[in-house]
């Protein structure tokens, strides 16, 4: 099975960043092949990463669930489980070293019990050829605690200095823990702290929610110029303070 890393944090704190640079990583040190999930509802991770999108989970979750509604150019003569699963081959954005899923827009009006659990089914003959899935996620972890998503091994939470984005990251910890996921490894990464060092403050907001200071990445001009300028952030260059950064704590979390 795969090994699975979830991202998350609150909007704005530069998580999907990081996680198109960890994706990146894992893909020059020879650790493919690799899934790239973006579970963000604010899909831009292909952004990131320099890609195009490719259709949602989110746009085929809908057009199976109303394929008895009048007017649907749903397939006749195929079953529902067999359209998912052709779908899904086409839901995939094919790179040299990894792979782009986008899961899109949560489900709308109805019950989509059934679709999900056909989506569930397809994703987990998929994950098998991976040897890693990395996850952008939303606050809430949708995907992941609906089940649509496995579970993770790995979870990194990523706070900018603010004690409410620490709060909020101690918030998704115990949301993983509601939702009876058991990664073997949950911590927190600071993001664009000023020079790269906390503050007093951030430092005791840490402390107080009990969380694991994975590492800080420090604020970084080139990054907000390259997003300014809509290039992918992946091809920051080589000397990048926020390459550095990551690079030393992927390395210390073993993945």
């Amino acid at each position: 099975m795969a090994h699975v890393i979830a991202v998350a944090g609150k909007g704005g704190v530069g998580k999907t960043t990081l996680t198109g640079l960890l994706i990146q990583y894992l893909a020059e040190t020879g650790k493919g092949p690799i899934l790239a999930v973006d579970a963000d509802a604010n899909s831009n991770l292909n952004e990131v990463l320099g890609v195009e999108a490719p259709p949602t989970l989110g746009e085929i979750r809908e057009e199976i669930n109303h394929a008895q509604d009048p007017g649907s150019n749903f397939p006749s003569g195929m079953s529902k489980a067999d359209y998912a699963e052709f779908k899904l081959q086409g839901a995939l954005e094919e790179g040299d070293d990894y792979d782009l899923l986008v899961m899109g827009r949560s489900q709308g009006k109805g019950c989509y019990c059934f679709v999900n659990g056909l989506l569930q089914t397809e994703l987990q003959k998929l994950q098998g050829g991976y040897k890693y899935i990395v996850v952008d996620n939303e606050a809430g972890m949708e995907h992941i605690s609906r089940g649509i998503l496995p579970s993770m091994e790995t979870a990194i939470l990523v706070s900018d200095c603010s004690r409410r984005g620490v709060q909020a990251a101690g918030r998704i910890r115990d949301l993983i823990a509601e939702c009876n996921m058991h990664p073997q490894k949950i911590g927190l990464i600071v993001n664009r702290a000023p020079d790269g060092k906390l503050n007093q403050g951030t430092k005791d907001e840490i402390e107080k929610e009990g969380l694991e200071l994975l590492g800080v990445v420090p604020h970084d001009e080139t990054v907000y110029e390259f997003d300014c300028d809509g290039k992918p952030t992946i091809r920051l260059p080589e000397d990048s303070p926020v390459r550095k950064a990551l690079k030393d704590i992927i390395t210390k979390l073993e993945i």
